[in-house]
């Protein structure tokens, strides 16, 4: 029934393409929240009104994320395809996909960051430095541990972000399901292939939202 189903459905392929893609979305994510989580603790910190205020590197700095956040991420993919080629040796597949990703998502989640932290109550911050805390403690003890339901909140939103670029790159060979979709939903017409590689992308973003929600609501009573 299922092959009459889906004729056209090579399920170790897709099986191959799946991994690609949590590869892809994982391997991207960890560097991402590395980056991305300092970024946007900086921005904050140095904006106006905030207690390391400094016009000037805050300026600069948003200019900076605005233009990376403001540029289509397939326009990207093509821009950087020289430069992903010298830093991993290729520009295809997996390998390919991910400098972008980071590159592409970094600047968005930096500025997801920056809102989550902005909810926290400027008292607890005042209360912290009023008790001799260092910067490292006022970040650490203070501003991290109040935001942390904003902060699990902004890498839901960046990961289910993720998983539209990752189908994205599919246009530029960039391997998973998305480069499934495209070769034999687009190119060969193959809407049995199209449909479930789209139905398992649906899954996964259904996935990483449940997890995100429970996450914001454990750690929102907490």
């Amino acid at each position: 029934m299922l092959e009459q189903l889906l004729p056209n459905v090579f399920w170790p392929e897709i099986w191959e393409a799946s991994l690609d893609t949590l590869l892809m979305l994982f391997g991207s994510m960890v560097i991402i929240v590395l980056l991305g989580l300092p970024l946007g603790v900086l921005l904050f910190l140095t904006s106006p009104g905030q207690i390391f205020e400094r016009e000037k590197l805050y300026n600069t700095l948003s200019l900076l994320v605005n233009i990376l956040r403001s540029m289509p991420f397939v326009i990207l993919l093509i821009l950087m395809l020289p430069v992903t080629a010298f830093l991993v040796g290729d520009s295809l597949g997996v390998k390919g996909t991910i400098p972008p990703l980071i590159v592409g998502a970094t600047p968005f989640f930096a500025r997801l960051v920056e809102s989550a932290l902005r909810e926290v109550e400027r008292g607890i911050i005042e209360a912290t430095q009023a008790m001799g805390a260092t910067t490292w403690q006022i970040i650490t003890r203070a501003l991290l541990p109040e935001a942390l339901p904003g902060l699990f909140a902004a890498t839901t939103v960046t990961a289910i972000t993720l998983v539209g670029y990752t189908a994205m790159s599919g246009l530029v060979g960039g391997g998973g399901l998305g480069d499934l979709a495209v070769r034999y939903g687009y190119h060969r017409y193959q809407l049995d292939v199209m449909a479930v590689t789209v139905i398992l992308l649906l899954i996964l973003v259904q996935a990483l939202q449940m997890i995100g929600d429970r996450l914001v609501v454990h750690f929102s009573r907490k």
